[in-house]
Parts: structure tokens; sequence; C-alpha cells
């Protein structure tokens, strides 16, 4: 009985560890893989609806974003780097990249898409 007991513990605590590491591996999966280079079929493209400089802030139409599952809609995102914002102005057609960072929306690149 006691040499059960002792092979039930021991695989109650590889199973405990092994789902640890697993918890930890997808929690930080997501938020990993925006320090990554990211090719031109990852970027997005949008419409630029507003830029609020001040608040470091764009306001994008924009198509499907493949990496954070989420539809087209219009939203407004935080920018990564400020002078993101000098390039671009409401109307402009842009192609960019984001990702979800401490639970908010940040674009992490932004370019004008040129005609």
């Amino acid at each position: 009985m006691k040499m059960k007991a002792h092979t039930l513990a021991l695989s109650l605590a590889l199973l405990l560890g092994t789902g640890h590491a697993l918890a930890q591996s997808q929690d930080s999966g997501h938020d990993s893989h925006h320090t990554t280079a990211s090719s031109a079929s990852d970027m997005t493209e949008a419409e630029v609806r507003k830029v609020d400089k001040a608040a470091k802030k764009i306001t994008l139409k924009h198509g499907q974003i493949k990496n954070l599952d989420m539809p087209p809609m219009t939203m407004v995102f935080q920018v990564k780097d400020a002078a993101l914002l000098e390039q671009v102005q409401a109307g402009d057609k842009v192609r960019f990249t984001a990702d979800k960072v401490g639970g908010a929306y940040l674009v992490l690149t932004l370019e004008p898409v040129k005609n």
C-alpha cells in the first residue's frame, strides 16, 4: 500500500508540473511574439480615420488582423512609438501590424500605402 501511495504522489506531482509548464507556455506565447519582425504578409490594410498625437492613439478602419483573430472593424489603437503618427493623417491608406500588449491593442508598425 505504501508503494501505491508513493507512485500516486509521484504521478500527481508530474501531472501538476506538466500542466503548470503548459499553462505558462500558453500564457507567454501570445504576448511574446510581438518582438519578432513582421513580414509584409502579416500586415493589415486600413484607412486612417483619426490621428490623436497628444494621446498617442490612432483610429483605423481595418481588415482582419490575423494574429489577433480580429474581424474587420473600426477601432482606436495606441501606438508603440508616437513618431509613427507623424507620417499619416485622416484619410490615408496604410498597412500596419498590431498586437495585444498589457491588455491594450498596440500598433507596432505603420506605413503609408503608396498609390
